[in-house]
C-alpha cells in the first residue's frame, strides 16, 4: 500500500523547510522508525524517520528545494523490506532467458522514479548556485547526474557550449567553490551561495530588532581574578563530583540571575502597550553551530545549581554542533548571554533578541594595568557590554545591573549568600 511522505509540523511558527540530504534513494529497502531525509527549517534541523517498513518508489522534493508543511516530498511503498533470497527464487527455476526477464522486471521500477524525477528537473544545490552565477537557463541544461538529477557539471558544459570556444577554455580550470572566471583570462571571482533558512531567519530578527527597539549600549569592566582563582581551586574537586567543568559561563548565569531579580524591568518586555514582568528567569546562552547562531534557554536558570547550569551548557553546545537540537529548546527566552571573547572580541556592541529587553556581552579577559589602591597592578580584566531596549528599560537600571552583575563576578562569594 502506497505511503505519503509529507513536511511535518516542527512548530507553529515554522511553515517551511528545505530538503537537505536525502539518506535513501528509489528502490531502497527501509525499516520502520530509519531515518530517509534531513529538513532544515528557519529554526532547527529534523529528521524525518520511515512510518512503516517498505520500499522508496518516488521521491518527488530534491535535495535544496523548498516545501512547505504538509507538502508531500515522497513515497513509499508499506510491505516487508526486501530480501535477497526472494531475488534468487527465479534464478534456481527459471531458464536462462527467464532469469534476463526477471532481471528485467525487476530493474524497470527502479528506473521509473528517475524517470519521473527527471522530468521534473530535480536540481542539485551546487547546480543551483551555478545556474545562478552563469545564468543559464535550467532548460538548456541535460541532466546527466543519477535518477536524473541536474548536477554542477551539467550547468558548466552547457555554459561553455553557450558561451563558445573561448569561454569554454576558462570554464574548464575554474574552481569548484567559484564562479567562473570570465573569457579575458581574469582571476577576479565572485561566489553565489543561497542563504540557508536559519541564517535568513537570523538576519530578519537582527533587522526587526534595530527598527523597532530604542537600542542602546552600556559597558563596563570586570576584574576576573577572583573567578579565575576560585575555578583554579575547586575544578578538580567540582568536576569530581559533578561530572563537569566549572566554567566561566555559570558565574555569569548566575550574576546575570542576581541582576534580572534586583532590577526587573530588564527580564520584561514590551507586548503591544503593555509591560509583561515575569518571576523566573530562561536565561538564552548563544552557541555557534555550523548552522548559525542558535540560542538555547536555560530554563527557570534562578532555581538551577552551579552543576546544573554547567551540565546545561555543555549539553547544548554539543547538540548544536551535531544539529539536534529541538524547537522547544530555542523557543522563549527572558534574557540572553553571549561570549564573542571565546573568538577573541575586545568589545562589541550586541544586538537584543526580541521580543527580550536586555542582552549581555562577554569579551575576551586580557591582562592589563589597573589601578588598586592607588598601586598600578597587572590584572585579567573582561569588558561586559549590556545592550538594553530604552524603551522599557531607563538608563540607571541598566548601568546598575550591570555594575551589579560587575560586582557579583568580581566578589562571586555574593552569588552564594545572595547579598
Amino acid at each position: 500500500m502506497p505511503v505519503e511522505l509529507k513536511i511535518p509540523q516542527v512548530g507553529e511558527s515554522i511553515t517551511e523547510a528545505i530538503i537537505g540530504k536525502w539518506l535513501k534513494k528509489p528502490g531502497d529497502a527501509v525499516k520502520k522508525d530509519e531515518i530517509l531525509v534531513e529538513l532544515e527549517t528557519d529554526k532547527v534541523s529534523v529528521e524525518l524517520p520511515a512510518p512503516v517498513s517498505g520500499t522508496i518508489t518516488k521521491i518527488i522534493k530534491a535535495e535544496g528545494e523548498k516545501a512547505n508543511v504538509g507538502e508531500l516530498i515522497a513515497i513509499m511503498e508499506e510491505g516487508a523490506v526486501a530480501s535477497t533470497p526472494a531475488k534468487a527464487e527465479p534464478k534456481s527455476e527459471a531458464k536462462a532467458e527467464s532469469k534476463s526477464e526477471t532481471k528485467a522486471e525487476s530493474k524497470a521500477p527502479a528506473r521509473t522514479p528517475p524517470k519521473a524525477a527527471a522530468n521534473e528537473t530535480r536540481i542539485m544545490p551546487a547546480a543551483a548556485r551555478e545556474l545562478a552565477q552563469s545564468g543559464v537557463s535550467a532548460d538548456a541544461v541535460t541532466p546527466t547526474g543519477p535518477g536524473g538529477r541536474m548536477l554542477k557539471e551539467d550547468v558548466k558544459s552547457a555554459a561553455v557550449a553557450a558561451a563558445g570556444a573561448g569561454a569554454a577554455s576558462v570554464a574548464a580550470t575554474a574552481s569548484s567553490s567559484t564562479a567562473a572566471a570570465t573569457a579575458t583570462g581574469s582571476d577576479r571571482h565572485e561566489e553565489i551561495t543561497a542563504m540557508t533558512p536559519i541564517r535568513k531567519r537570523i538576519a530578519e530578527r537582527l533587522v526587526m530588532a534595530q527598527q523597532t527597539a530604542a537600542l542602546l549600549t552600556t559597558f563596563n569592566e570586570c576584574d576576573m581574578s577572583a573567578v579565575m582563582a576560585m575555578r583554579a581551586k575547586y575544578k578538580e574537586s567540582f568536576e569530581k563530583a559533578h561530572g563537569t567543568k566549572l566554567g566561566f559561563m555559570s558565574f555569569f548565569v548566575k550574576a546575570v540571575v542576581d541582576g534580572l531579580r534586583a532590577f526587573p524591568r530588564v527580564n520584561s518586555e514590551i507586548r503591544g502597550e503593555n509591560v509583561v514582568s515575569r518571576s523566573y528567569c530562561d536565561v538564552g546562552i548563544a552557541v555557534s553551530s555550523e548552522r548559525g547562531l542558535v540560542v538555547p534557554i536555560i530554563r527557570n536558570a534562578e532555581k538551577l545549581s552551579f552543576a546544573a547550569i554547567e551540565k546545561t551548557i555543555v549539553d547544548f553546545g554539543t547538540r548544536a554542533k551535531a544539529n539536534k537540537l529541538k524547537l522547544e529548546d530555542l523557543e522563549g527566552g527572558t534574557f540572553t548571554i553571549t561570549n564573542g571573547g571565546i573568538f577573541g572580541s575586545l568589545m562589541s556592541t550586541p544586538i537584543v533578541n526580541p521580543p527580550q529587553s536586555g542582552v549581555l556581552g562577554m569579551h575576551a579577559i586580557v591582562e592589563r594595568p589597573i589601578a588598586v589602591a592607588g598601586q598600578v597592578v597587572i590584572r585579567p580584566m573582561m569588558y561586559l557590554a549590556l545592550t538594553y531596549d530604552h524603551r522599557i528599560v531607563d538608563g540607571k537600571e541598566a548601568v546598575s545591573f550591570l555594575k551589579r552583575v560587575k560586582d557579583s563576578i568580581e566578589d562571586p562569594s555574593r552569588l552564594m549568600l545572595e547579598v
